[in-house]
């Protein structure tokens, strides 16, 4: 239930509380509120991402400057991606420079993003060089940078409502897997060697190497909580 709430999987939280029982004291219908806040970041548009915060919870962004500015500035690359040269160095100077001198620490964030500007063509920036090395600021315009500031967003949606702001399913699965294969040098037991069915069994009863597969499913786990529920979702959650 806990992961599922965090990550925004309001009908699977819905179905998982109504057949096991489980009734969590978060309202899942603040869950679509934050989902859609999230997939407007991951679309692109900021600025209904930020107006959708403010009528949500009107203090966050003024008591979370450094989660403002990164919202800003994501918006500052969609300009840019855009080609709308004049309005991103306009955007910047009356929206972003301010937040840089009152936070020296996020100049070097600007700088790098302004960067894009010296480009006439920002989709070569994302591509390989000639040498065939990745441009520095490749980052900034793949779609992983919209999903860290969807990420950063949410999180600060969880806490202000004393939620956590990570699910414990990746750590979890990570713990076991970790466990397992420390287990494994030292004795013989039974152990779960289809993450998914999550079934003990028997030394000997499984093919293949079952602590590959466990850690690889924790890992895969752990490394993107976001993007899809993937077959933990139908499991256990």
């Amino acid at each position: 239930m806990n992961y599922l709430i965090i990550e925004g999987y309001k009908d699977a939280a819905e179905k998982f509380s109504e057949e096991s029982g489980l009734h969590s004291t978060v309202d899942l219908g603040s869950i679509e509120e934050r989902m859609q806040i999230r997939f407007a970041i991951q679309n692109g548009d900021i600025k209904a991402a930020i107006e959708r915060v403010n009528d949500l919870n009107p203090d966050l962004l003024d008591t979370d400057p450094r989660l403002y500015f990164h919202l800003q500035q994501q918006q500052l690359i969609e300009l840019i991606r855009q080609g709308k040269a004049e309005e991103a160095l306009e955007f910047a100077q009356e929206e972003l420079a301010p937040h840089g001198e009152e936070h020296p620490e996020l100049l070097r964030e600007l700088e790098r993003t302004m960067a894009l500007l010296a480009f006439d063509n920002v989709v070569s920036v994302s591509a390989n060089s000639g040498g065939g090395h990745m441009s520095p600021l490749a980052d900034l315009l793949d779609f992983a940078h919209r999903q860290k500031t969807a990420n950063e967003l949410n999180a600060a949606l969880l806490a202000a409502h004393s939620q956590p702001k990570e699910p414990k399913l990746p750590a979890l699965l990570q713990l076991l897997a970790w466990t397992q294969d420390q287990l494994d040098r030292k004795a013989t037991y039974p152990r779960i060697n289809n993450i998914i069915e999550a079934v003990l069994e028997e030394p000997g009863t499984a093919a293949g190497t079952p602590a590959a597969a466990t850690t690889a499913a924790a890992t895969a786990g752990g490394s993107n909580n976001s993007n899809s529920l993937s077959t933990t979702t139908t499991s256990r959650p």
